[in-house]
């Protein structure tokens, strides 16, 4: 039989800003509920080495650092449960948030579900997937030890998986659609030193192609429109996110890039639902920001149970 449980406060989602977001509102004695969904501790759990957090000079494994956050959510009296939202109905209040099994009723709601990876939308890249085709370096490095693997990419995600990637592979090589990069000039320098990586640049990947695996890229060049075909043993994938919205359509005011619109407060456009992280982030997308808005976000619901001022 199907469960129904009233919260005062749910969170959803179990990255740096729904943690943040626990650990504050559980010190307010909300007794918060997190839903973490099916990636425990978000994406910054597959970064295999985190260098820019505060607090952390040698850097901390992505992994390590959410186990961290959940220790302390959970010694404030935070709750958890692993599982993944099928539904949010913002029809009347309380909320209802609906998983595997039942439903959960709750006065205020806090948004926290991230983004997952964008995929580059051509032929092969579905049907290699787990078999040639990987989005994170992590995950799957260790499977391609002395291969010869490219990396799709330019950015701060795309240059440390990169480097990540060069302690298995015999060799890497960056391709980005630009003539330069978008990462850090800390980062870029180490991949540009590295003896490992290559670059091919000003190019994108037309097609992924192979038998059993990946075999050859299609790669055009952008300015001169000249195709290759380039033999790999396989390709990583780091062109950025897209919020996890979907859900949200017709719920909540979006941005013209699907994230969740905000205020200063981190309130959405339904009373005592709040949103923070990748998922209301369009532009800087860092851990410690997404850190910062999960606290944000438990303050302002805080408040907004404490004085009734949510709308109710």
């Amino acid at each position: 039989m199907a469960f129904i449980e009233h919260r005062q406060l749910i969170i959803l989602g179990g990255g740096p800003a729904g943690l943040s977001a626990a650990i504050y509102a559980a010190r307010a004695e909300l007794k918060p509920l997190v839903v973490t969904g099916l990636v425990l501790y978000g994406q910054a759990s597959l970064t295999h080495t985190i260098e820019n957090y505060p607090g952390f000079p040698n850097g901390i494994g992505g992994m390590q650092l959410g186990q961290l956050f959940e220790e302390q959510a959970k010694a404030f009296g935070t709750e958890f449960v692993f599982a993944e939202v099928q539904a949010v109905d913002f029809s009347k209040h309380p909320y209802t948030v609906s998983v595997y099994g039942g439903d959960y009723t709750t006065d205020a709601l806090i948004i926290a579900m991230g983004s997952n990876n964008k995929r580059l939308n051509v032929p092969g890249e579905a049907e290699f997937i787990g078999r040639g085709v990987s989005y994170c370096g992590t995950c799957d490095g260790w499977f391609y030890k002395d291969k010869d693997i490219h990396v799709v990419g330019g950015g701060d995600s795309a240059l440390e998986e990169a480097i990540f990637l060069t302690r298995f592979a015999h060799s890497v090589t960056i391709i980005h659609r630009r003539d330069s990069l978008r990462a850090g000039a800390i980062l870029e320098n180490r991949a540009r030193t590295n003896p490992k990586i290559g670059f091919i640049l000003d190019s994108v990947v037309k097609e992924i192609r192979g038998d059993e695996g990946v075999d050859e890229l299609v790669i055009e060049n952008v300015k001169t429109g000249d195709i290759s075909h380039i033999p790999t043993d396989g390709l990583f994938i780091f062109i950025g996110h897209s919020p996890n919205t979907k859900m949200f359509e017709g719920q909540l005011d979006l941005e013209p890039g699907g994230t969740i619109k905000i205020n200063e407060h981190m309130e959405t456009s339904q009373k005592s639902v709040f949103a923070a992280g990748e998922i209301a982030d369009p532009h800087f997308r860092q851990l410690v920001t997404s850190a910062g808005m999960g606290a944000a976000a438990a303050i302002s619901a805080t408040h907004c149970l404490e004085t009734m001022s949510c709308g109710f």
